[in-house]
């Protein structure tokens, strides 16, 4: 049985109801869901794990809706991968990833936006916006599809093509937009009012982020509530670093962990990378970089309306945050897949080279013990990485495959 208490603003720390239909605070800032910690305690143990659901609605003690109310597809308990041959090539780091492209639609967007939907469904929306570079539209056109929900979605005009086609085929109603991802939130922005939607954009509703610190849950409970040593996140609106903060901040309240935390460290691309450069100065909060422009889709924000909490994760943690060039990005990716058999997102890519370099400045040790977070399959972004393997054919139709033009 869930507990929500109350919304309290991430900045101001005003507290609203714990089930009012706001998005932002009244100053702008996110709401975080809290809860009566003490009471879940003293009703919920480790043991109760055993008999739970193999997805991330096991842990409905700390989430805003219980598993009977939940709008699923099977979304969480991904696997933990050893990656022993990826670690060996860094020089025998011991390495684990966390594979969230098994999540439905590839990705670990599944998680926050089925909490999203839930909870949207639970308070009585009828029709759903969102903006996104790619994998939070998605999963939302597929979670929205499930519970008989409308959705408005406006993308990038060079998202990747899997993602715009899934949107089309779960019967979303999409808007390419010339520009970047705030010029797709401005759309939402302006229209919502008056169109009666619910915009469940990450970090713009309170609830998706419950969804997302399911990924903490589960890294606590899969390494036996011993945590790794450090975590390397892509960051682009920094929701993944968050929620698994979040996770473990609850867990230790709860009694569930102890000792020391891992160090948090967020991965950018070095084409957009407010939080590094905020980080570097010392900053509390990130300006808006001008410009942005990197292959991973997912790295392309210009300003996250969550770098607060970032930031002070980051900090909290004795972590470090690091940026990447796009062709770092993709040798880490494909460093990856050849080394482990995983095919994973550049993002993904990413948090290899940061890691190399980590390794090579001495900010992580080769004793310790470290988790990449690999937030979305690499077959989502087949055309950047055909940018690596030329490939020749009488036209382009002939590159669509037999199926469609049989010889």
């Amino acid at each position: 049985m869930a507990h929500p208490t109350s919304l309290v603003c991430s900045r101001c720390e005003q507290i609203y109801s714990a089930n009012c239909k706001l998005n932002l605070c009244d100053c702008g800032a996110p709401l975080l869901v809290r809860y009566d910690l003490a009471r879940v305690r003293r009703s919920w143990n480790k043991q109760d794990l055993a008999h739970a659901p193999h997805t991330m609605w096991r842990y409905d003690a700390v989430l805003p809706a219980n598993t009977e109310e939940a709008v699923t597809l099977g979304e969480g308990m991904t696997r933990l991968r050893s990656a022993p041959r990826l670690g060996a090539l860094l020089g025998g780091q011991e390495v684990r990833i966390k594979d969230e492209g098994e999540n439905p639609t590839a990705s670990f967007m599944a998680r926050d936006v089925s909490m999203a939907v839930t909870m949207a469904k639970k308070l009585g929306f009828k029709k759903l916006a969102l903006s996104s570079s790619g994998n939070a539209a998605s999963a939302l056109a597929a979670y929205a599809a499930a519970a008989g929900l409308e959705t408005y979605i406006f993308m990038p005009s060079d998202v990747s093509q899997a993602n715009f086609i899934e949107c089309k085929g779960f019967g979303a109603y999409v808007t390419l937009v010339d520009g970047l991802l705030g010029d797709c939130a401005s759309f939402v922005a302006e229209r919502a009012p008056s169109e009666g939607w619910f915009d469940v954009t990450t970090l713009k509703e309170p609830y998706g982020i419950e969804g997302k610190k399911t990924i903490g849950y589960e890294i606590a409970e899969q390494y036996d509530w011993q945590l790794p040593d450090a975590i390397l996140c892509p960051c682009g609106g920094g929701a993944g670093l968050i929620g698994i903060w979040k996770a473990f901040a609850e867990l230790v309240e709860l009694g569930w962990l102890a000792g020391q935390l891992p160090k948090m460290i967020a991965v950018q691309a070095a084409g957009c990378a407010p939080i590094v450069r905020a980080f570097e100065q010392g900053a509390v909060k990130s300006e808006p970089w001008p410009g942005a422009r990197t292959i991973a889709s997912g790295l392309r924000v210009p300003r996250a309306i969550g770098d607060a909490l970032v930031l002070e994760a980051i900090r909290g943690s004795r972590g470090t945050a690091v940026a990447i060039s796009d062709e770092e990005i993709l040798d880490g990716g494909l460093d990856l897949a050849r080394s482990e058999g995983l095919f994973a997102a550049p993002e993904t890519g990413a948090c290899v080279a940061a890691l190399r370099k980590l390794i090579s400045r001495g900010f992580l040790r080769s004793e310790e013990r470290v988790l990449l977070l690999s937030t979305a399959s690499g077959l989502k972004y087949l055309e950047i990485y055909s940018t690596r393997f030329e490939r020749r054919s009488a036209s382009e139709q002939d590159k669509l495959g037999g199926l469609i033009t049989p010889r």
